[in-house]
């Protein structure tokens, strides 16, 4: 079920110096990516907020989840806390610029955000637009204890970044935290955020997953975050790259961004889950970079305009394809889009695809999670597809995401093709949101 909520905004939860990244947000939700475009919001002066081995283990799957006394609340905080950083950057910013014996000089400024340790090796992680721009960080432990870091690796796509401990920092009790296997999440399953909000370190909340596989989109590069966690957990800016705990205390994510009208946390959180960490993390810290794997297609569901169309059985599930890539794997493969003239008229209802690799699919979270989660550049896929009211099968070879989408290539490459009646349009600054 989808909800349509205006003038909403996604937070990216770092501080950049007195103010913290905001972006603005027309959207539908919770299975419909977000409209994009960047705003600042100014920093809250006076805040309330209760403040309370050896490398990293396999994923291994929480137990089921039930309300803790505070005591037990207690003993996990006090478990994991020298596992919780506070990260400070510092790039450069075209924004800012001061004259310097009159030459103009461009300005710097500072983000803040959290981090965990990863392995005993020095390893932190934090989200990529907390080190955003910057090629070094401070990290700070709860004792006060400061070391530099140098950024090893970084995949803006999924907002993860990898940071390296460069100082001597042999007397500090390291601890890495365990991580769970986030399918196993369970709406209802109680959460633990850590992290530091506005910069008050050792700041613990907590709250239940109140929603699990949504796509959260990440303005920096124009495509989504699947299978992203959501939390009532309260988070705010300065929390973005800390540890998000089952109660177990192993990390199930990581606290990203809030969904606000305001700019300020409303009830709503995202954090990137822990199966995604765990297996771009290891790739992160021996190349630096990620390769996603990347169809080329957009598309919406199925609604009873289409299905009158394409005289489909009512309540049919797919999803229709609206528009392919060109030079894309579905483009390679012969998968066919939506086509219809400006007049409105002749509408042609290209394939619905209706399974991948078996795997049912009734809206393009469905196909997006399942590449992005189960499949690496160079596979194969299988997509079943109905074309003119025949079932066949198509294979297509995943890709390597490209670095950007031209604006010519986000909508449908049909000659005068206009809006097409039954199915969502989305804005087109949207279209590098899908697979």
């Amino acid at each position: 079920m989808e909800h349509n909520i205006k003038k909403v905004t996604v937070l990216l939860l770092s501080i950049v110096g007195a103010a913290a990244i905001i972006v603005s947000s027309t959207t539908a939700l919770p299975s419909s990516p977000l409209h994009s475009t960047m705003a600042q919001q100014q920093q809250q002066q006076n805040v309330v907020q209760s403040s309370s081995s050896s490398s990293i283990n396999p994923p291994t799957s929480p137990s089921s989840s039930s309300p803790s006394s505070s005591s037990s609340l207690a003993n996990v905080f006090k478990r994991v806390e020298n596992s919780v950083v506070q990260i400070t950057s510092t790039r450069s910013d075209p924004n800012q610029v001061t004259i310097i014996n009159g030459v103009p000089a461009t300005g710097r400024s500072t983000a803040l955000g959290s981090g965990f340790v990863y392995d005993n090796q020095g390893h932190i992680i934090t989200n990529h637009h907390v080190i955003d721009g910057a090629t070094t960080a401070d990290v700070t432990f709860t004792d006060g204890n400061t070391y530099s870091a140098k950024v090893i690796g970084k995949d803006p796509d999924a907002d993860i970044a990898v940071l390296q401990i460069t100082d001597n920092f042999s007397e500090e009790k390291v601890m890495p935290l365990p991580v769970a296997n986030s399918s196993s999440l369970r709406p209802g399953d109680q959460l633990i955020a850590i992290g530091n909000p506005f910069g008050l370190s050792g700041t613990i909340t907590t709250g239940i997953v109140s929603g699990e596989g949504r796509l959260l989109p990440n303005p920096d590069t124009g495509f989504s975050i699947p299978n992203i966690i959501q939390t009532d957990a309260p988070i705010n800016p300065g929390n973005s790259g800390g540890p998000l705990l089952n109660i177990q205390g192993q990390v199930i994510g990581m606290n990203t961004a809030i969904l606000s009208r305001t700019g300020s946390y409303s009830g709503v959180g995202f954090a990137i889950p822990s199966n995604t960490i765990a297996k771009e993390v290891p790739v992160l810290i021996k190349g630096g970079t990620y390769a996603h794997p990347w169809l080329g297609i957009a598309g919406g569901k199925i609604t009873p305009d289409i299905v009158q169309i394409a005289s489909l059985p009512r309540n049919y599930k797919g999803v229709v394809v609206g528009s392919v890539q060109p030079g894309s794997p579905a483009d390679k493969a012969g998968i066919q889009a939506l086509t219809q003239d400006m007049a409105g008229s002749n509408t042609r209802i290209g394939d619905i695809i209706t399974s991948i690799d078996g795997h049912p699919t009734r809206q393009i979270d469905d196909i997006i999670n399942y590449v992005d989660s189960n499949k690496n550049v160079g596979d194969n896929v299988k997509l079943t597809i109905n074309r003119n009211g025949q079932t066949t099968d198509v294979a297509a070879t995943l890709q390597a995401r490209p670095d950007t989408i031209s604006q010519q290539q986000q909508q449908p490459q049909q000659p005068g093709l206009g809006p097409i009646p039954g199915l969502p349009q989305l804005p087109p600054e949207l279209a590098p949101l899908l697979p």
